[in-house]
C-alpha cells in the first residue's frame, strides 16, 4: 500500500476518479475544487455519459479510439468495484447504440455508414449492423414504422453521470479523501498546491481543472456543450439514440423513470452563459421528430458548460514543470477517462498497467 500524498486540483469527473483509484491503492488524496461537490453546473454534470467508441470515431480518430477501447474494459469492472463497496447505485448499460434518419436525411446516414467502415479497423466492423425497418422496431418498439434503415452499434453502452459523480464522492469520503471545498487553486508546483490565502504541501500535484487550467496550459480552450433534460412517459428506449441531421447529429439518452438527456449542439464559443432560445428550439423540433410523444415531454433542466478541449481534440496526460495535467477531454471524456486515469494513477503508483 502507497502512503503518497497526492493532491488533485479539480474535483470534476477525472480528478474525482483518479482521487478513487488512488484511495483504493493506499494513497492519501486532497482533493481541492472552487465549488460544491454537489454543483451541477460543471462540464461533468452537462453530459450524456455515453459510451460511444464506434460512433464517436466518425469525428475523432485513432488515438481516442484506442482509449476508448480500453476505457469500455474498465467500465464494467469499476461499475462492480463501486457497487461491491457499497457505493450509491449508478445505472450503467452497455445495449448498443441505435442510429437512424428521416428519408429526407438519408444521405446523412449513408455517409456516416461508409466514414464508420473507413476509419473502423477491420476486427471492430462486424459491430455495425445494418437494419431495415422491421429490425429498427425489433430492438426499438417505440420506433417502429418511423424509420426504416438504420445502423445498430454493439458494444456501446451509458451511464447516468450525475449518479457516478455522487457514487464517486460517497467512496472518496468512505475511503478518508480530503475535500477542500470552495478552495479556488490559483496555482501548482512540484510539491505545493497554491490557494487563495493558503498553500498546501503534497508529494505530488495533479491539475484537472478543464478550461480552468488554461494559465497553466495556454492551448486549451473551452468548447460550448448544452443539453436538455426531459421526462415523458409516453416514450421508452432500451438504448442511446442518434439521429443524423445535415447539420447536426442529435442524441437521446434514456435514463431510469422516463427521463431522457437530448444534445446536439458544440459551439465554438467560450460563453458560459444560458442556453440559447435556437438551441432549445434545435433540440426540442429535432426530439419531438424523433417520436411525436416527446411534444408532451416536461423539460426538467436546460444547461450549457465548457468543454476543454485542445487543438487536435485528443486528451492528454502530461508532465509539465513537476506537475501531472489530466485535461483536454473535449466531448470524449466519460468515453475516455478511464483509461486515462488507470494509466496515470500506475505511473505516480509506479506500478505495470
Amino acid at each position: 500500500m502507497s502512503t503518497l500524498h497526492v493532491g488533485i486540483a479539480g474535483a470534476g469527473l477525472a480528478g474525482r476518479t483518479l482521487a478513487w483509484r488512488l484511495l483504493r491503492a493506499g494513497c492519501r488524496v486532497s482533493l481541492f475544487d472552487e465549488r460544491q461537490r454537489t454543483d451541477l453546473t460543471t462540464a461533468s454534470m452537462t453530459a450524456a455519459a455515453m459510451l460511444s467508441p464506434l460512433a464517436e470515431l466518425a469525428v475523432s480518430d485513432e488515438a481516442v479510439f484506442a482509449l476508448a477501447q480500453r476505457s469500455m474494459q474498465l467500465w464494467p469492472r469499476w461499475m462492480d468495484e463501486l457497487a461491491a463497496a457499497g457505493a450509491p447505485p449508478v445505472y450503467f448499460r452497455q445495449q448498443g447504440t441505435l442510429v437512424v434518419a428521416h428519408a429526407a436525411d438519408r444521405a446523412s446516414l449513408e455517409h456516416f455508414s461508409r466514414l464508420l467502415q473507413h476509419k473502423l479497423p477491420p476486427a471492430h466492423r462486424s459491430q455495425v449492423h445494418v437494419l431495415d425497418g422491421p429490425g429498427l422496431a425489433q430492438l426499438e418498439p417505440a420506433l417502429a414504422g418511423r424509420f426504416h434503415r438504420g445502423l445498430m452499434l454493439d458494444g456501446e453502452g451509458q451511464l447516468a453521470n450525475d449518479q457516478l459523480m455522487v457514487a464517486l464522492a460517497n467512496q472518496i469520503d468512505q475511503l478518508g479523501g480530503h475535500w477542500h471545498e470552495w478552495q479556488r487553486v490559483e496555482s501548482l508546483s512540484a510539491h505545493l498546491i497554491h490557494c487563495v490565502g493558503a498553500e498546501y504541501a503534497v508529494d505530488v500535484a495533479v491539475d484537472a481543472r478543464g478550461v480552468g487550467s488554461r494559465p497553466a496550459w495556454p492551448q486549451l480552450r473551452g468548447v460550448r456543450g448544452e443539453v436538455l433534460t426531459v421526462e415523458c412517459p409516453g416514450v421508452s428506449l432500451q438504448r442511446p439514440v442518434r439521429l443524423m441531421h445535415p447539420r447536426y447529429q442529435l442524441y437521446v439518452a434514456p435514463r431510469p423513470g422516463h427521463q431522457f438527456v437530448v444534445g446536439a449542439t458544440e459551439l465554438e464559443s467560450e460563453d458560459t452563459g444560458p442556453v440559447t432560445l435556437r438551441s432549445t428550439l434545435e433540440l426540442g423540433s429535432a426530439l419531438h421528430s424523433l417520436h411525436p410523444a416527446f411534444g408532451e415531454a416536461r423539460v426538467l433542466r436546460l444547461a450549457a458548460a465548457l468543454r476543454p478541449a485542445l487543438d487536435d481534440h485528443r486528451p492528454a496526460v502530461a508532465l509539465r514543470d513537476g506537475v501531472w495535467h489530466i485535461n483536454g477531454l473535449y466531448r470524449h471524456g466519460y468515453l475516455c477517462t478511464p483509461a486515462l486515469v488507470d494509466g496515470l494513477a500506475h505511473q505516480l503508483l509506479g506500478t505495470a498497467t
